[in-house]
């Protein structure tokens, strides 16, 4: 009888784990803590991407049983029971010789994942479509990410693949009422940059724009993630990811609704909140914040020491956030507008004005001659100027003077010999000097197109390509981040080693090839 009843508790507990998509800590109190604080893998995502072997409940009373007997040997335990994420079965190696745009076209194959080999006990998130991974330590669909991947996607004419990954952002919308930063149940505590609208504007070329009619629901199911809570806000107040400005203008900023070390970088989030002077759950919650940005980490949300323990993100109004719900603004409207609904088109189309007029507001600084974040407990744009600046241009935001500055502040102090740095200051951080990253080049590109800096655009395109041949003809690879201030030297900073494969940069690339050499390499 106690076998019978012990087989059905635990069956119970695996269907409620499922039901609730329980992270790995949450699966395996004590365990996890032990594994991932005393380094039995260098990597601590390592361990949360591992797969359970048989039923989690049976691992933690078998652990339970052991880990206090002589001799235990936790990595041997853990090994014993969990299938660990490594390198490809088969490592990809690229030939040279054939050229760039072969190798993209390869890679798209070998970053391709199916949808129906998760296994039911692992932190993946099933999802209804196949998909393209970004690469290396990352296994799972990327929220931003995946916008510039689809960029070189549509110039191979992979439409169906776009749609495919489309099919399962709107589907986790549906689901958990946003898109999780990653396709991992630790990552469910959060999103990423809004990029779902602009991804509807690549598909929208080969379908047209119906499908902003087709994915509405899911636009205004993630618009309300981003508001939650802001009608009821009063002046100097914030709520998750809304802030009620000083004149009662609706901002937004990064959040994350948990306050607890990052299981992915489980050790590196304790050992940092030691040196905190924050209350310890403020500051996990501003690292996770960070985490949401994508930008993690960078000075633009610290102090002006730079320091990671002064970080301060859910203080700070992202100009590009807001840039980004500023186009979902924009692309709610244009559905309305498809459909003949005058009232809810004049109604998000206000929204939008409201909410451009706001960030030129508190987002431009005449003093810096460039869009800065906003401290809004504070009540000033932050110090650190960053790419993020370059955000209202891509969106048609900034006035013709403003773009003028900004694009003579791009080229004195952020173009570099390889392209723009993120931000000017050398902190270690990825996101910081002499880091650059494939997305920002291509916001900044796009962005100064828009506004007749097409010289300049060029130049910066151009210095780009060069920076990322000049790597594949050295490696046969594409890189997560280069460093452009010594072109010779490896990017480096962050909390894991540089990365290829590589999604994002794989799409910008093409598309910037084809736009600025359409019948070369």
């Amino acid at each position: 009888m106690k076998k019978i009843l012990l087989t059905l508790s635990l069956i119970i507990a695996f269907i409620v784990a499922r039901s609730q998509n329980l992270t790995p800590r949450q699966l395996f109190p004590g365990l996890f803590e032990s594994v991932q604080l005393s380094d039995v893998f260098p990597d601590n995502k390592t361990f949360v991407d591992a797969t359970p072997k048989r039923e989690p409940a049976l691992i933690m009373k078998d652990y339970l049983a052991q880990k206090n007997k002589p001799g235990f040997d936790l990595k041997q335990f853990v090994t014993d029971n969990f299938d660990i994420p490594g390198g490809p079965k088969s490592i990809f190696k690229s030939d040279i010789n054939t050229g760039i745009r072969k190798h993209i076209d390869t890679l798209w194959q070998v970053l391709y994942r199916r949808h129906d080999t998760v296994s039911k006990y692992s932190s993946l998130l099933p999802m209804p479509n196949d998909f393209i991974i970004p690469g290396g330590r990352f296994r799972e669909t990327y929220y931003w990410d995946s916008y510039f991947t689809m960029l070189g996607l549509h110039e191979s004419h992979q439409t169906k693949i776009i749609q495919n990954m489309i099919g399962n952002f709107a589907y986790m919308i549906d689901k958990y009422g946003f898109i999780p930063n990653g396709t991992r149940t630790y990552y469910l505590s959060r999103s990423q940059p809004p990029f779902f609208s602009m991804m509807l504007d690549v598909l929208a070329k080969d379908e047209g724009k119906q499908v902003l009619v087709k994915y509405q629901p899911e636009l205004l199911k993630e618009y309300a993630f981003w508001m939650k809570g802001s009608a009821k806000l009063k002046q100097g107040q914030a709520y998750r990811n809304s802030v009620r400005m000083p004149a009662g203008e609706i901002l937004n900023r990064y959040w994350d609704e948990s306050d607890k070390p990052r299981e992915e970088s489980f050790k590196k989030d304790v050992n940092a909140a030691k040196l905190t002077k924050q209350d310890t759950n403020a500051f996990y919650r501003n690292i996770r914040a960070a985490a949401e940005s994508g930008w993690d980490f960078s000075t633009r949300w610290m102090d002006t020491t730079g320091k990671l323990e002064t970080i301060q993100t859910t203080f700070i109004i992202p100009v590009d956030l807001n840039c980004l719900l500023y186009h979902l603004e924009l692309s709610i409207a244009s559905s309305y507008q498809l459909q003949g609904n005058v009232t809810a088109y004049n109604s998000y189309l206000t929204k939008a004005h409201l909410r451009k007029k706001a960030i030129s507001k508190y987002s431009w600084s005449e003093k810096n001659g460039w869009f800065m974040d906003y401290n809004w407990k504070e009540k000033h744009t932050t110090p650190v100027e960053t790419l993020a600046g370059v955000f209202p241009l891509e969106f048609n935001i900034a006035g013709a003077k403003q773009a003028e500055q900004v694009a003579s502040k791009l080229k004195s102090k952020f173009l570099k010999p390889g392209g723009l740095v993120t931000t000017i200051n050398r902190s270690g951080q990825q996101w910081d000097s002499p880091n650059a990253w494939a997305p920002l080049q291509y916001i900044a590109i796009d962005g100064l197109n828009n506004y007749h800096q097409s010289d300049l655009a060029r130049s910066i395109a151009i210095t780009w390509i060069q920076t990322n041949l000049q790597v594949f003809n050295e490696t046969g690879k594409l890189m997560e981040k280069y460093n452009v201030v010594d072109t010779n030297v490896k990017a480096g900073g962050g909390e894991y080693p540089l990365q290829d494969g590589f999604g994002w940069t794989n799409g910008v690339l093409l598309d910037l090839l084809d736009q600025y050499y359409p019948s070369q390499l």
